[in-house]
């Protein structure tokens, strides 16, 4: 399956301090627990077990690696999604979903040992001294970090830093021959969880959301208030790709959509009561034509907006079948920071759905294969391959069509994955960084030039091509790493979506990921296939 989009929409979100994250859906609740240690309690047999290793055995041991893989045998045993986190990956993973962080505030991406800044945030600490985009930070307080095979965490490290402390860059910027420094004071630095907006055709908007944050209502109902006031009426949501997160930043998105009462989702559980989320009837969209974009990697949260918005009728789910992440997980912390993602109970569309796939406990590797099986079974080429049984069936609330629960949502209109558009030689390049690097080689050098010639988007749109010298050193790099096309017709089918990709990606680095989906959406049949629809 290919992943090179995917691969290029997360390498063009990297902030500085934040790291490839996995969302997850859960409801954040204190733990309160009654702890029985009698003779015959399963935890004073292991803690017995412990005292014993760490006091008798024969060589030393670590009694903390003990004990957190103890808590991961346990967990493994249960259903895919229960999880034990280290204190340093909590905060990772926590960071995003939180809506910001403390550091310097640019983007940035690493070319040849050396962090190349992308874009420096918006009013945030580097823009506010005169950090640019194209300039590279060579010096961290007198440390050099380029050069020097740092790795990008621990370059990261020294950039980050709590709010209002100070940090010394040395920065090398194209045409200046002496080094600058910068004192920049670090700050607060929003996480943005809507990836772009912007109105896709006369009267029809377009909103991606990446994730589901704590800021993702705000996000939305900003971004959606714009293009109202740029004639939109009819809105296509992306959640392509989109893996979840807060349970409660979901059913706000799907409140703007849904009337006075309608149920968004419920939670129930074995040894958790039921909970209902309802529309309050004071959304921002209730009326007006709404389609929501969905594909195998759509998860969790996402999975509540697509089944709500499905389940009541709203609108329609264009795509390929979901994930089918229907768990709910309960944040235990551990007194040392670290924590234990526990499943509590099952999440349900309005329809009564569980959207839940099959798992076995404890066969973790077949859950994780699922994806594979899916190409082999040849669903995301057919929607007749997808079979579902009689009971699983349900019916949408108001128009009584029929639906199924019992592994993701399937969409109202199926897209067929088209395993042409990528070739083998497209993959292996991406997945070596190849076009990436070219693309922020040939930017950097030609920044001034291309912004002097191409005053705004829809002139770089119409007229802007990428350089044939780009793509024949993109060649010849792929040569040096043994990446070749089989042949002739192999490299004439690579090239097409090749240039739109390098076009799109040229486009964000001289403004924003709005342009960059403005570019890339137009050779994406999920998108088309709305945009049809509309």
């Amino acid at each position: 399956m290919d992943t090179n989009n995917s691969y290029h929409h997360r390498v063009i979100k990297l902030v500085i301090g934040i790291l490839p994250f996995y969302l997850f859906t859960f409801l954040p609740l204190n733990a309160q627990f009654r702890i029985n240690m009698g003779e015959d309690s399963p935890l004073r047999k292991l803690q017995i077990a412990e005292m014993a290793i760490s006091n008798l055995y024969v060589d030393s041991v670590n009694e903390q690696k003990l004990v957190e893989d103890a808590i991961r045998g346990m967990l493994e045993k249960l259903d895919p999604h229960s999880s034990y986190s280290t204190p340093k990956e909590v905060k990772e993973m926590n960071e995003p979903l939180q809506g910001s962080f403390e550091g310097i505030g640019v983007q940035f991406n690493m070319v040849e040992d050396t962090l190349l800044v992308i874009q420096p945030v918006t009013d945030g600490p580097s823009e506010r001294v005169g950090i640019i985009a194209g300039d590279r930070i060579v010096t961290v307080n007198d440390t050099a970090i380029a050069g020097v095979k740092m790795s990008k965490e621990e370059i990261m490290k020294r950039l980050r830093g709590p709010k209002g402390t100070k940090v010394v860059l040395g920065i090398v910027r194209h045409g200046i021959d002496d080094r600058l420094s910068f004192t920049v004071i670090r700050d607060r630095i929003p996480v943005k969880t809507v990836d772009a907006a912007y109105m896709i055709r006369p009267g029809i908007g377009y909103i991606r959301i990446g994730s589901f944050g704590a800021t993702t209502h705000e996000e939305f109902c900003e971004r959606f208030t714009a293009l109202k006031q740029q004639g939109m009426t009819s809105l296509v949501l992306d959640l392509q790709e989109n893996g979840g997160g807060y349970l409660q930043s979901a059913a706000q998105i799907a409140n703007e959509f849904l009337g006075e009462g309608d149920l968004i989702v419920y939670t129930d559980g074995l040894r958790t009561k039921r909970q209902e989320y309802k529309a309050d009837g004071k959304g921002i969209f209730k009326e007006g034509k709404l389609i929501i974009l969905v594909d195998s990697y759509t998860a969790s949260a996402a999975e509540i907006v697509s089944g709500a918005v499905q389940d009541n009728d709203r609108g329609t789910i264009v795509g390929r079948r979901t994930f089918g992440k229907g768990l709910v997980q309960r944040p235990i912390d551990l007194p040392d920071g670290s924590m234990i993602r526990l499943t509590i109970s099952h999440y349900f569309t309005p329809s009564g759905r569980c959207i839940q796939k099959p798992y076995e406990k404890g066969k973790q590797k077949d859950y994780a294969e699922d994806m594979l099986h899916r190409v082999k079974s040849g669903e995301l080429m057919s929607a007749d391959s997808i079979h579902f049984a009689d009971s699983l069936k349900c019916y949408t609330l108001k128009e009584h069509r029929v639906v199924y629960g019992g592994g993701g949502i399937m969409p109202d209109e199926f897209v067929p994955l088209d395993t042409t558009k990528y070739t083998p030689f497209h993959r292996k390049l991406a997945a070596k960084a190849i076009l990436i690097n070219a693309n922020l080689r040939y930017v950097d050098q030609h920044r001034q030039e291309l912004k002097q010639r191409y005053a705004t988007f829809a002139d770089f749109r119409q007229q802007f091509e990428i350089p044939q010298t780009v793509i024949d050193g993109i060649i010849a790099e792929g040569e040096k790493q043994n990446i070749k096309p089989k042949d002739e017709a192999e490299l004439q089918k690579t090239l097409p979506y090749l240039r739109t990709q390098l076009k799109a990606l040229v486009a964000r680095d001289l403004w924003t990921m709005d342009e960059y989906f403005a570019i890339i959406n137009e050779q994406n049949d999920i998108v088309l296939q709305a945009l049809k629809l509309l």
